[in-house]
């Protein structure tokens, strides 16, 4: 069997990208700014090579680094999810989806009352989840209306306590709204279910609960072509519903990075044990949803080492001859007085397991090399292809 993983550590960036400066990103540096800050401490990240990408504090360069490494440039407009993971799958977004730095337009608002039956949303501005449910909960909760708001991402969500809105109700808004509000000038790349519970000045997202609504992506990327040529897909993590599904196999939903890893191995254990030809994409959301939305430097290193402790493992399950990709969709410095998203460059550990566990006298120095600044995130598309043997017409370059 041939296996490929993909792993994103979601909002990991490093180090601004030359046109950071048209996003008001100057200066971000999401590794480098908590390397500086924290000083985590990652030996197995380290001796791959994660410190010879560029001088991270606390991370020296490796002498024989056990993956290959570089870093990659986004060509894609825009610096959200959807966009970083269609461009990883070879598809490059043109023009940027749109955004709502001062909440949603009559029109989109007027259009998901009439459609939904309420009479008024609370909220209606980029905010942060936690704050806008602690500022609106109660009214929530008297009212029955829901709290719809955005980020400076292209989102629309709707957040609903259990006991007001069920779930599946949340849900049918959020199809709705998919398929009727946010569609043409107004088509943003997802609409997000965001549940809550508890009471006020207690309330708790139900982030397991969580459900994302997102654009079809181009009927062409890496996942179509990887299932066209009998290649099983398997998605962990929110990668199936930023494909709104299409494209994958098997999704597997998890709530934490730790649910994420776990699940990860387990997913790697089955693969082998099916023998079938596997493509597994990993995002693990809590770098991002947990600490860089939250300006948490201190929770973000600890994340950083939780993954870095768990990384042996993943490599142990890996059968020879397999490939393990390590990377990120976009940055998300903690360290910034914003809470968005930053565009960077994102990093690269390409691990191949026939070079680091095979035959110990062929791990020299020349197994491990310098991949460079790659120009797109699409060269991640074009490498996965042409492992499997697999043609793929789209841009980017293999590090094969």
């Amino acid at each position: 069997m041939n296996l490929f993983v993909t792993i994103v550590l979601d909002g990991v960036g490093i180090g601004e990208a030359p046109d950071a400066d048209e996003y008001g990103d100057e200066g971000s540096d999401t590794l480098g700014h908590v390397c500086a800050q924290e000083s985590p401490d990652l030996p197995n990240l380290q001796r791959a090579g994660l410190g010879n990408i560029r001088p991270l504090n606390n991370l020296l360069p490796a002498t024989t680094p056990e993956a290959r490494y570089g870093k990659m440039q986004e060509q894609s407009s825009g610096k959200d999810s959807t966009s970083g993971h269609w461009e990883l799958a070879g598809h490059i977004v043109e023009e940027p989806f749109p955004t709502y730095p001062k909440g949603f337009p009559p029109a989109v608002v007027d259009e998901f009352l009439e459609l939904t039956g309420y009479t008024k949303i609370l909220g209606n501005r980029p905010e942060s989840g936690t704050v806008i449910i602690e500022q609106h909960g109660a009214e929530h909760l008297s009212s029955g209306q829901p709290i719809v708001y955005t980020s400076a991402d292209s989102v629309l969500q709707i957040a609903a306590h259990v006991d007001v809105i069920s779930l599946e109700r949340l849900y049918e808004l959020c199809a709705i709204t998919r398929q009727h509000v946010c569609t043409g000038e107004h088509a943003v790349g997802r609409v997000i279910a965001r549940p809550f519970m508890g009471t006020v000045g207690a309330f708790r997202r139900l982030s397991e609960a969580r459900k994302d609504f997102s654009l079809p992506p181009p009927s062409q990327n890496l996942l179509s072509v990887l299932q066209q040529a009998a290649v099983k897909t398997v998605s962990v993590g929110k990668v199936s519903d930023l494909f709104a599904g299409v494209g994958f196999d098997e999704a597997i939903k998890t709530s934490s990075n730790k649910e994420g890893i776990s699940k990860t191995v387990a997913a790697i254990e089955k693969s082998v044990h099916d023998g079938a030809d596997t493509f597994i994409w990993i995002n693990l959301i809590d770098f991002d949803q947990e600490f860089g939305h939250r300006n948490n430097p201190a929770g973000f290193a600890r994340a950083l080492e939780e993954f870095d402790t768990a990384l042996p493992r993943i490599r142990v399950a890996l059968p020879a001859g397999s490939r393990l990709m390590l990377t990120a969709d976009h940055g998300n410095d903690p360290t910034t007085p914003g809470t968005d998203h930053s565009r960077e460059f994102v990093p690269v550990l390409y691990f191949n397991s026939a070079e680091f566990w095979g035959d110990e006298d062929n791990q020299t120095a020349s197994d491990a090399g310098n991949l460079g600044i790659r120009a797109s995130f699409c060269d991640h598309a074009a490498t996965v292809a042409e492992y499997f043997g697999v043609p793929f017409a789209g841009p980017g370059v293999s590090f094969l």
